[in-house]
């Protein structure tokens, strides 16, 4: 199918789209291809034609697609977008050797947790880091500890640009005395995710400037691969965060200026029509997740045309409205409507030798 799809690109793109779908070295680069890819094959697939990159807009640089359908052209930009780990100090890991280091330090009696505050290039020395714990650790007296009702004794280590903070946690009377147990018994928080909203609205501020002036309008595609993609992060991203405000017992709604076509500040966001997005894209997924197009809540912004296959939402008096799409996307992929067909792991028995 991929092949197929990639023999229906010109002849001169497809070396560098199938090159970029062959890079090991790169899950971003391969995702970003198949999105590409995607995105084109529906195009063609809902009776549009596609120029690749076409020599338009005001900066030098040249957007992916323009699409021309019914004698209406327009401009598609696509961006491939990956929900990372929250890159807060919290999110910083120890190396695997000082977690070793902790773990090895003799403690009978006690518990350890500890937060990372700042990490250093280099990997310190785990010698002075156990020596250092297991000095304190053994200061302290695990009974007082309890009957002090006091907050927990801390310790704070720094070298080589790392600043470490530990908490002393005694154990129950009944574990105590075995040294060699382990030592560590909590683990720093994490806040595993980026906030959603963000990769969006960073999605659609890299691309909507980029072209300058299009005189077409413009729609920003973004595949959007997340742990729990969610359309109330795009409702914020796009057209601010909600509020409700109350007046004389009468609650209404509004808008924050927080989101791309809401913020209050003088900016070129109108040169963007719309933001399509469809919610982790892939090979296995294609047929089951329907693009929204997110129409701009700027007057000014040229109406994007919609495709039969995508479902559209729009800000209408701080709410906003869905439509779904008149056909399902499988119509403009080719594809069947329960697809990928087959069983996913078929089991093969062996024969019996006679």
């Amino acid at each position: 199918m991929i092949n197929e799809w990639c023999s229906h690109l010109p002849d001169q793109d497809q070396p560098s789209l199938r090159s970029r779908l062959r890079d090991r070295n790169s899950d971003a680069n391969v995702s970003s291809a198949l999105w590409e890819l995607y995105l084109h094959e529906m195009l063609l697939g809902s009776g549009c034609t596609v120029e690749i990159e076409p020599g338009i807009g005001t900066r030098g640089t040249n957007p992916d697609f323009l699409v021309t359908r019914e004698g209406q052209q327009f401009v598609v930009e696509a961006k491939w977008t990956v929900q990372r780990l929250d890159g807060t100090v919290s999110n910083k890991q120890l190396p695997p050797v000082l977690i070793d280091a902790i773990d090895g330090v003799p403690s009978p009696n006690f518990f350890v947790s500890y937060r990372i505050h700042q990490t250093g290039s280099g990997t310190p020395s785990q010698r002075r880091l156990k020596t250092g714990l297991e000095r304190w650790l053994a200061s302290l007296d695990p009974d007082q500890v309890i009957a002090d009702e006091a907050p927990l004794p801390k310790h704070t280590w720094q070298e080589a640009g790392w600043s470490l903070s530990f908490e002393a946690i005694p154990r129950s009377p009944d574990r105590r005395g075995d040294p060699t147990s382990r030592t560590i018994g909590f683990y720093p928080p994490m806040t595993w995710f980026n906030d959603e909203s963000d990769q969006v609205l960073d999605a659609v501020k890299e691309k909507g400037g980029k072209y300058g002036d299009l005189a077409l309008p413009f729609i920003v595609a973004v595949g959007r691969a997340g742990a729990f993609p969610e359309d109330e992060d795009v409702e914020s991203a796009l057209y601010g965060t909600s509020v409700e405000y109350v007046r004389n017992s009468t609650p209404t709604f509004g808008r924050q200026p927080d989101g791309y076509w809401t913020a209050t500040y003088d900016h070129a966001h109108r040169r963007v029509s719309g933001v399509l997005t469809v919610n982790n894209p892939a090979p296995w997924t294609w047929t089951k997740h329907t693009p929204v197009l997110w129409h701009s809540s700027d007057p000014r912004s040229l109406p994007a045309l919609v495709l039969p296959t995508w479902a559209t939402a729009q800000v209408i008096d701080a709410h906003v409205e869905h439509q779904p799409p008149t056909c399902p996307i499988y119509t403009a992929l080719g594809l069947p409507e329960h697809w990928p067909i087959g069983v996913p792991f078929p089991r093969h028995r062996r024969s019996n030798a006679s």
